[in-house]
Parts: C-alpha cells; structure tokens; sequence
C-alpha cells in the first residue's frame, strides 16, 4: 500500500507549477498570432480557460475520491485492531 502521507518537495511543486504556466502561456500567445478574426480566437481563449478549470475540477476530484478511499482503509483498519485488542483467545465461552 503506498503512503499517503508522503508529501511532494518545494521543487516538484516549482516545477509542476512552472510548467503549466508555460503551458498555458504557450497557447494562450499561438491564439493571440494566430492568423484569423477576433471572434474565433475568443472562442479558442474561451475554449482554453474552460479546460484549464475542468482540468483543476478533475484533479481535485480524483484527489478527493483518493483521500476517502485511504480514510476508510483506516477506519477499517482500527476497526480490525480493535476487535484483535479485545479478543481475549483464552476466554471461556459461556
């Protein structure tokens, strides 16, 4: 089972970070130069800022079902340790 608790360094996060910024700048400026009207580069600008927003939705939302999946293996888990605390193997049933 992987840790969950094992968190990500400063520089992964730089790095992740910096490059969705290039990325977005990269397309964000092959949209201002592209050679066509207004209306459909506003359409495109739209059409990027809309999948960058699902593109953080979707991340969160596997992020969270990833959390929960994790916080219920734990409860199981104490569940289980906590029956195997109280059973008492040399217990005579009645």
């Amino acid at each position: 089972m992987d840790n969950p608790n094992a968190k990500n360094t400063a520089a992964f996060y730089a790095q992740s970070a910096i490059a969705f910024g290039l990325a977005l700048f990269a397309i964000l400026v092959a949209i201002y130069y592209l050679p066509a009207e207004p209306w459909p580069k506003a359409f495109l600008a739209l059409g990027t800022v809309f999948l960058t927003t699902s593109a953080f939705s979707l991340a969160k939302c596997i992020r969270d079902a990833h959390e929960d999946q994790h916080v219920l293996a734990r409860l199981d888990q104490a569940r289980v340790d906590r029956i195997l605390a109280e059973h008492d193997p040399w217990k005579e049933v009645a």
